[in-house]
This record gives C-alpha cells, structure tokens and sequence, in this order.
C-alpha cells in the first residue's frame, strides 16, 4: 500500500512539473500592426476581437461575421433570423384572427367565419384549436429566432477565437502514397506527421 502512495505522489509530482514548465504563449512582447491586431513572436494575435465580434453580433446580427470577414456568412444569419420573424408575425397576426372570430362567436354576436344566413364555416371546436395551433407555432417561431440569435453571437466569437490560431505548415498531416519497392502494383496508403520546434 505504501508502494502505491509512494508512485502516486511521484506521478503527481512529475505531471505538476511538466504542467508548470509550459510558457504562455500571449506573454510574449506585443508590437502594434495597423492598430488592428498586435503582432508577437508567435504571429497575430488581438485578445480583444472575441469580444468585439460577439458585441457586434449583440448589437446587430451578423455584424460579427462581417468583422471576422465572413462576409458569406452574414446574409445566412439574416436569412435565418428573417424567417423565423416572419412565421412568428405571420402567426400572431392569424392567431389574434380566430381569437377575436372566438370571442364574437362566445358573446352570439357575427364572426368571419359565419355566413350571413348564419351558416358557421368553423365550429367553436375548430376556433379553439386553431387559437391553440397557432399560438404553439408563434411561440415557436420566437424561440427558434432567440436561439438563432444567441447562436449567431456564440459563432461569431468563437470564429473570432479560431481566426487566431497559427496554422502554418510546422505541423501538418498529409496522407500519401508510398511505392513499396518489392510490390509495385498495390500502393499503400501513409501518414506522414511533421513536427518541428
């Protein structure tokens, strides 16, 4: 048992060391480049352009796309936003419809959807559970537009993160085709990983 003990605290011990031993990265002696981005050894690098991104996206949608120069991407996040605003206006609009045919037809008085003869077109029945569809597709509508709304935020910081990461040919994985000099008709397929410091 004391065996144990003694390996855990050296496993502890040596996975603590290498854990303290890494540099931080952004420490590194910042150099101002077109007063965009900072530029360090490392490459460029802004810590302040998540959040700019996301406050873009906060105040209007897809702001933060087209400040990530992802300008494809703004007129998707319209699109989307767009539709579920109008399913949501269209609703509302034809839910507040049966409501009010609902409540002429509870007091007796004439509706829409009664002829002039007094022939109903649609029962109470039908009125009620109408207001009840769409009132679950209005707010379904407003839901999907919130979430597409939060989303849109969360995409723009997080492509704001990604944007920064040095992605040069220092660390690569390519998959290639090795000859094998005894079989020449049947290619193998590799992997070749290129690390360097």
């Amino acid at each position: 048992m004391l065996f144990k003990k003694i390996i855990l605290v050296f496993i502890f011990a040596f996975s603590s060391a290498i854990l303290f031993s890494q540099k931080d990265s952004t420490a590194v002696k910042d150099v101002k480049v077109k007063g965009r981005f900072t530029k360090n050894k490392k490459g460029v690098y802004n810590p302040l352009a998540p959040s700019k991104a996301a406050f873009y996206s906060a105040i209007f949608p897809g702001m933060g796309q087209i400040y990530n120069r992802k300008y494809w991407k703004a007129p998707i996040v319209w699109g989307a936003i767009g539709t579920s605003i109008y399913y949501y206006l269209d609703s509302n609009s034809e839910y507040k419809r049966y409501r009010r045919a609902y409540k002429l037809r509870k007091q007796g008085l004439q509706d829409e959807f009664t002829l002039d003869n007094g022939t109903e077109i649609a029962s109470l029945a039908t009125l009620e559970r109408a207001q009840e569809q769409l009132k679950e597709n209005r707010d379904m509508s407003l839901l999907s537009a919130t979430i597409l709304y939060v989303l849109q935020i969360v995409e723009a910081s997080v492509n704001a993160h990604l944007l920064q990461f040095n992605t040069d040919d220092n660390l690569t994985f390519k998959p290639t085709l090795v000859q094998d000099p005894i079989q020449f008709d049947a290619p193998k397929v590799g992997l070749t990983i290129k690390y360097t410091f």
